[in-house]
């Protein structure tokens, strides 16, 4: 009975030993076995560990991609155009020998510390390299691959991967805003009026080419009628001369009937003469030619 309870709290002690010396990293983490501080084993695959109790402990490290929003950063391009810039890193553990001398026990925390600090160090040494029109362009795809590449050369002596950089936000300044969009209601303003100034010269020009076409026409047609009027009136001379030539009385007697007509006519303007005038020659002639058929 007395060896049952010796050995009793033995093997309790043993199989809390044994446990404690076992260790079970996830796929989804990386491990550090630690002694005293230094590296004694590193663990990259999953399943399970052996470390020594109460002398070695475990560190554990996300092995997944992790993301990295940094701070809002104002940055100078070419053009001494201020910008407010926001990023997005996409970043990974890969050696986490490096990575543990780097941070120390700050861990994760510290390594984001960190890489924020050498992103935007990326990002003022990119951007300010550029005018501001690359940085507010549709395509800012190589810009945003140099980032990468210069913060994933920084990063390397921590350990860690930078896979990607994004450029998420890029904007004037708010004190800038105002200033920026009355300059450029100013800019439209001066083009419209441009336009509105080229488009009257036009209209003048129109205007006038039309103007001159109405009077070339109208002179034109004014001078084909005059002309057409004085071959009309030539054919009408030459006609009454023919007609005079042929019967001087008779044609003497058709002009006077046609000026009874046009002085007979009603509303027509008085006429005073003297009874022995010629007016009445053939108005007395034509009045006896009345008497004579009744």
């Amino acid at each position: 009975m007395s060896k049952i309870t010796f050995l009793l709290p033995v093997a309790v002690i043993a199989g809390a030993l044994a446990l404690s010396s076992i260790f079970v990293v996830d796929e989804r983490e990386k491990a550090l076995v630690l002694q005293f501080g230094q590296v004694k084993q590193i663990k990259t695959e999953p399943g399970l560990g052996f470390k020594v109790p109460f002398i070695q402990e475990v560190v554990r490290y996300d092995d997944r991609i992790l993301s990295l929003p940094t701070r809002p950063l104002e940055v100078t391009p070419l053009d001494d155009r201020r910008l407010v810039v926001d990023a997005f890193a996409r970043w990974r553990i890969v050696d986490l020998v490096n990575f543990r001398e780097a941070v120390g026990v700050g861990g994760e925390a510290t390594a984001k510390s960190r890489l924020d600090s050498i992103i935007n160090a990326a990002i003022r040494e990119v951007l300010g390299s550029v005018p501001s029109t690359s940085v507010l362009s549709a395509d800012r795809t190589p810009l945003m691959n140099q980032i990468r590449d210069l913060a994933k050369r920084e990063a390397a002596s921590l350990g860690i991967d930078v896979i990607d950089v994004r450029l998420t936000r890029t904007d004037l300044p708010d004190q800038n805003l105002a200033a920026t969009y009355a300059r450029m209601r100013a800019e439209r303003e001066r083009e419209a009026a441009d336009e509105r100034a080229r488009g009257g010269e036009a209209a003048q020009r129109v205007r006038a080419t039309a103007d001159r076409t109405v009077v070339e026409l109208t002179s034109e047609a004014r001078k084909q009628a005059e002309i057409i009027r004085g071959e009309a009136d030539a054919e009408a001379n030459r006609i009454y001369a023919e007609a005079y030539n042929r019967d001087a009385g008779f044609f003497a007697f058709t002009r006077a009937l046609q000026f009874y007509a046009e002085s007979m006519k009603p509303n027509s303007s008085s006429l005073v003469t003297q009874p022995d005038s010629v007016y009445f020659d053939y108005n007395r002639f034509l009045q006896s030619i009345g008497d004579t058929a009744q």
